[in-house]
């Protein structure tokens, strides 16, 4: 059994947890979303309350959820929402309502979070999105205005989780691997809390330390960004005078001597090590000057992100490890270069899925230079995005490529690494919606006339009968006729690139069928530019009539589209 801690900051992380929670998931993943268990037993349910609107229900689950913290205004602590995902490994017996019901009051109880018998704990509620695995969610004030005395809550949840294995007769999880980060001591936690810092010396220095690798050409690069975010570094230096490690340190946090307290790189995490910081380099080392002109590094670093799922699921697996060590990379820089609204929903991500990048499987990065040169290039160039589509994109094929390492690791039987994926996934859920929802709406607003999207609606409709019902109704089919029809001005013969785009993999799993064919066609009519005279005789052949694919879509009725009301068009 899987429980790994998340926590939310910000006026609406309960909104957007609960939102989640009783959503359809990135893949239609979540089936029937109701509550199992809450604090108070009666908490209104948005999954089981079939003569309520579930917006409704939704809403008074927030509200009541919420109502400790707003209590405290002001004073209320800045992470608000505690959230466990609990998952049963897949071997293990389906449980029922009532013993997940169980296992959550046990989870919480260990938490600290609602203690046995305590009136006045936080409020929490246990959502069940399927036969293996439930989330709690609670708000981080007692009832009685106090905060909760969690203090080290992961740990006493996953004593907790072992011994709710033993008493269920679910899989017992192996330890470790021994590739995990070592976790900050008692004494470190402390320390933080008397300089004022939000996390243990280890954790900053780790995540710094991640991402100037991340960002770095080469080595001299690595070592003035790491000093640039106000690291200070000391080399070990062998017999020669070559730097053999390297040691970091925060100026503030200080013995006794009032000396820095150095961390070496090994002991904030295992890849961080100074040869394997040179072997990371290596990959991202200046390519020779070319004359042709520079991709773009926003269309780069997502056509390579789109090709992570498969070297996950066909190459071997030292080449699916590098892709992970590369993936994790992207998120480092992602977090870093978002938008301030969804940076912090990024950098949870890029610190959960700091875990899923590293197992005992050697990595080889070979594969992995366009992804990181191109990731690099975004985070030096900051190349222009007006509407916010290159982004939007990179991050909905970082997105799909967290998923697949979520299942590759699972097929491995790595539970740490999976459970950390699962933790990214639900921050880059939470973020992608905020930064798709802006741009699906200004491309919508660009929309073509009723009549282009009549004929695009036929072609749907013969290329992909089973599914053209949906993308039509879907909110994002203005979106996408708008990017067909840009990609027809430039040139592009749109039946063709809608027909590329229905290829390239199935809309069984998709959560929004119309927005994720509005990124594939976007990619490849940016991928693809037509030449002058391609384009000449593209409009030749508009002006007899169009063309279309090699289907015929000239005697295939349809019902005649109709004007989108405004709140459609969102």
């Amino acid at each position: 059994m899987i429980p790994k801690n998340i926590l939310s900051s910000g006026p609406a992380a309960t909104r957007r947890t609960i939102g989640y929670l009783f959503g359809k998931g990135r893949a239609n993943e979540h089936t029937d979303p109701h509550l199992v268990a809450s604090w108070n037993g009666f908490a209104p349910d948005p999954g089981r309350s079939p003569h309520r609107d579930p917006k409704e229900v939704m809403a008074q689950l927030v509200a009541q959820l919420d109502q400790p913290v707003k209590m405290l205004g002001d004073k209320a602590p800045k992470d608000t929402v505690w959230h466990c995902p609990v998952r049963a490994s897949p071997e293990d017996p389906i449980l029922t309502d009532a013993q997940w019901a169980d296992i959550a009051r046990r989870i919480v109880a260990a938490a600290g979070i609602a203690p046995d018998g305590d009136e006045e704990a936080c409020r929490w509620v246990a959502v069940r999105h399927a036969d293996d695995h439930i989330h709690i969610a609670a708000t981080l004030v007692r009832q009685d205005g106090r905060r909760p005395e969690r203090g080290y809550d992961q740990r006493a949840v996953q004593r907790a989780a072992r011994k709710i294995e033993v008493d269920y007769g679910l899989r017992r999880l192996k330890q470790g691997d021994g590739t995990g980060a070592k976790r900050p001591t008692s004494k470190e936690h402390f320390k933080a809390k008397r300089l004022g810092q939000d996390a243990a010396t280890r954790d900053v220095l780790r995540l710094r330390v991640r991402r100037a690798v991340a960002a770095a050409a080469d080595e001299g690069e690595f070592f003035a960004l790491v000093e640039a975010t106000g690291v200070t570094v000391r080399l070990k230096l062998g017999p020669s005078g070559d730097a053999l490690g390297c040691n970091f340190a925060l100026p503030d946090d200080t013995n006794d001597k009032g000396e820095p307290v150095f961390y070496s790189g090994s002991t904030l995490a295992p890849d961080l090590s100074l040869p394997k910081i040179r072997k990371s380099l290596a990959t991202t080392s200046p390519e020779p000057v070319m004359t042709a002109p520079p991709a773009n590094p926003w269309r780069q670093a997502t056509a390579a992100t789109e090709r992570v799922p498969h070297h996950l699921i066909h190459s071997d697996d030292q080449t699916a490890q590098g892709q992970l060590v590369a993936l994790g990379g992207t998120l480092d820089i992602l977090s870093v270069t978002a938008p301030a609204a969804i940076r912090a929903e990024l950098e949870q991500a890029a610190f959960a899925f700091e875990r899923a990048s590293r197992s005992r499987i050697a990595a080889d990065l070979d594969s992995t230079r366009v992804l990181r040169r191109s990731v690099q290039a975004i985070w030096r160039e900051k190349p222009a995005d007006g509407d916010g589509t290159g982004f939007t994109m990179l991050l909905d094929a970082v997105l799909t490529a967290v998923a697949f390492a979520m299942h590759w690791h699972r097929t491995h039987q790595h539970a740490q690494q999976e459970a950390a994926a699962e933790q990214a996934l639900v921050h880059l859920e939470l973020a992608y919606a905020q930064a798709a929802e802006p741009v699906v709406t200004g491309l919508g607003q660009r929309a073509p006339s009723l009549q282009m999207q009549q004929r695009f609606a036929r072609h749907l409709q013969l290329a992909v009968p089973h599914h053209a019902e949906s993308i039509l109704g879907d909110p994002a089919w203005d979106a996408l006729t708008a990017v067909l029809a840009e990609a027809e001005a430039a040139g592009h013969n749109a039946g063709a690139l809608l027909d590329q785009a229905l290829d390239q993999r199935t809309l069984d799993d998709a959560r929004s069928p119309a927005r994720a064919l509005t990124w594939r066609v976007r990619r490849l009519g940016e991928r693809h530019a037509p030449s002058p005279r391609a384009q000449a005789a593209r409009a030749r052949s508009a002006a007899q009539g169009y063309v279309g694919s090699t289907r015929s879509i000239r005697s295939t009725p349809v019902a005649p589209l109709q004007p989108r009301s405004p709140s459609r068009r969102r």
